[in-house]
């Protein structure tokens, strides 16, 4: 084992550079079309249906690279030690971790942040006896680092019964899909950052518009106590409904206007 491993005897987890563990392997037969496809379909999904970008990524995992099963890791923005890594995505196997939340040690995902290169991973039953859950040992894996506008994150391929079930070009395939879960991470918070601001905006011009319908009854309030003040004749029950009909819409107005989101100081 390399100087750069994780000791399997302390945490479960051997995770080595992936040049060191993948030079000495034959290269598997890949399909070039197929290749080409499965970059056409994420590229699709891209542009025609984000939201599923992140699902598209690992199922074509799975597939190109003939794995057992594959997923996309996030470093949550509200992390705590034990809630520090949240699945977003998941295929194959493993599909039923999707919205999974590991904690930050011990982790493979951390350790490939860390180092921040591609990395081979095995996963043995000691790692999940600490964590207290129960999966299928990942006998071999990729895994590799992406970032997008201060978030990061992993994505990884399994498998599950084969010691060398990939290769250096499904490593470089990887990295190509790294690249489309960086995009799409960045593109989902662009979407979430422009309605934030449209909801903003909308938020503003309706707060304007109930500033001058408030106007009206608080203008109008305003006279009928300024009559009462000044002891004019009038009859104080047909005032006092008056004054209590503008208070009704006046309290109405304010609630709808507490009730608009507030826009963030940025």
């Amino acid at each position: 084992m390399s100087a750069t491993a994780a000791s399997p005897s302390d945490t479960g987890l051997e995770v080595v550079d992936i040049e060191s563990a993948y030079a000495a392997r034959p290269p598997r037969i890949h399909d070039p079309a197929a290749q080409r496809e499965g970059i056409q379909r994420i590229a699709h999904a891209l542009v025609q249906n984000p939201e599923s970008t992140l699902q598209t990524l690992v199922d074509s995992a799975v597939q190109l690279c003939g794995a057992d099963s594959a997923g996309i890791s996030i470093q949550r923005e509200d992390c705590t030690e034990n809630e520090f890594y949240h699945w977003v995505a998941t295929a194959g196997d493993y599909s039923g971790f999707l919205n999974a939340v590991l904690p930050r040690e011990p982790s493979a995902c951390g350790i490939c942040l860390q180092r921040g290169r591609p990395q081979h991973f095995r996963v043995h039953q000691s790692f999940f006896d600490i964590l207290g859950v129960t999966a299928t040992l990942i006998t071999d894996g990729i895994l590799l680092p992406w970032s997008a506008d201060g978030t990061q994150g992993t994505i990884f391929v399994m498998a599950h019964n084969r010691s060398e079930a990939f290769d250096l070009e499904d490593c470089r395939l990887m990295q190509t899909l790294a690249d489309f879960a960086a995009l799409a991470i960045r593109q989902q918070k662009q979407q979430k950052l422009l309605l934030e601001r449209a909801g903003a905006t909308a938020a503003a011009s309706m707060a304007n518009q109930l500033a001058h319908k408030i106007n009206n009854p608080l203008q109008s309030l305003t006279n009928l106590l300024f009559i009462a003040a000044e002891g004019h004749p009038t009859d104080a029950q047909v005032l006092g409904r008056q004054a209590l009909a503008e208070l009704q819409t006046l309290s109405s107005l304010v609630s709808q206007l507490l009730a608009l989101p507030v826009a963030s100081a940025s």
